[in-house]
């Protein structure tokens, strides 16, 4: 078995929140190292120690990295491209958490960038759909192929969490449908639920590349501009983007992480129309009854949840619904 040797280099300030961050997306095993706690380890133990070696002493002037391992296989690399979305989120709100560096030992971003796509084949999803990577051929036999090159953002279809909103698009989704995807990464969910006869779709994440990887997997499957808009902005604070979205949507959907949803339910129980539904994914097992109870106090009501691989989805109606 190979692994994959991930650091993430942060401020003091950045060490909880990261680690935080990095177990809501089912990462744990951390090792931590911080000067300020070797520096305190020395001063508490002085009768241990007579002096220190100076190649250690530089080794640890100024560090807080955080160190932890993923196994060298397509779940893998899907988690370091969540962990990527991730920290380019944390980094925007929190820029005193700086420098946020990932760095992935004896792995070049080049190889990384180039090596991944042999673990990404063809995936049958659900009952109607087939994953098709843009470099692969394969018979959809009688599906609805999604071709799909997601570059450096997430979402291919292979992670759990994917595959929950994907198999509930697939029987949520009707003609002439709207649909808002939020986070949207490579945009595999709002282009699927298009593929799937929604009518028009629109799609942000905070990440600016996701824009044109997006808009290309669209083009890949003959998906034009005139159904589909991408954006990039952060839908919590950027007024001019809530105004761009507009609201009245069918469906709603966010595939991200258990604190970003819990910070979403609000805007997303306005953006949905009567009626709509919001559906929400990338909640660790763990989390599941704090964001299922946070999405009951801003007035949802939860259809259905669903879980795959110690992953949560929830699929939530509107006020005065009946519970799951």
């Amino acid at each position: 078995m190979k692994w994959f040797s991930l650091h993430i280099d942060t401020s003091p300030a950045g060490l909880e929140p990261v680690s935080a961050m990095l177990g809501d997306l089912g990462i744990d095993g951390l090792v931590i190292e911080d000067e300020g706690d070797f520096r305190r380890f020395l001063e508490q133990n002085r009768q241990y120690w007579d002096y220190v070696d100076e190649e250690l002493d530089r080794s640890m002037a100024g560090k807080c990295r955080l160190t932890f391992y993923l196994e060298q296989n397509e779940e893998g690399l899907g988690k370091i491209a969540a962990v990527r979305i991730a920290m380019a989120e944390l980094k925007d709100r929190h820029p005193e958490y700086a420098p946020l560096l990932l760095t992935m030992e004896g792995v070049e971003d080049a190889d990384w960038e180039n090596n991944w796509k042999q673990f990404y084949k063809p995936m049958e999803i659900g009952d109607r759909l087939i994953v098709i990577p843009d470099w692969e051929e394969a018979d959809p036999q009688g599906r609805v192929a999604l071709r799909l090159n997601p570059g450096l953002t997430f979402g291919t279809g292979s992670h759990a969490t994917t595959r929950l909103c994907l198999q509930a698009l697939e029987k949520l989704v009707r003609p002439g449908m709207s649909v808002l995807d939020l986070g949207c990464g490579s945009g595999i969910l709002s282009i699927a639920a298009l593929l799937l006869g929604a009518d028009r779709a629109y799609a942000c994440d905070i990440d600016e590349k996701a824009v044109d990887v997006a808009y290309e997997n669209a083009a890949l499957n003959g998906v034009g501009r005139d159904r589909y808009t991408v954006r990039a902005g952060d839908v919590l604070s950027d007024q001019g983007l809530r105004r761009d979205m507009g609201g009245g949507w069918d469906i709603v959907v966010a595939n991200i992480v258990a604190d970003v949803i819990i910070a979403l339910a609000p805007a997303a129980l306005d953006l949905m129309k009567p009626g709509g539904v919001f559906l929400c994914s990338g909640i660790i097992d763990q989390r599941a009854d704090e964001v299922r109870a946070a999405l009951e106090a801003q007035g949802f009501t939860i259809r259905e949840a669903n879980t795959s691989e110690g992953w949560y989805s929830f699929l939530c109606g509107g006020p005065g619904e009946a519970q799951a």
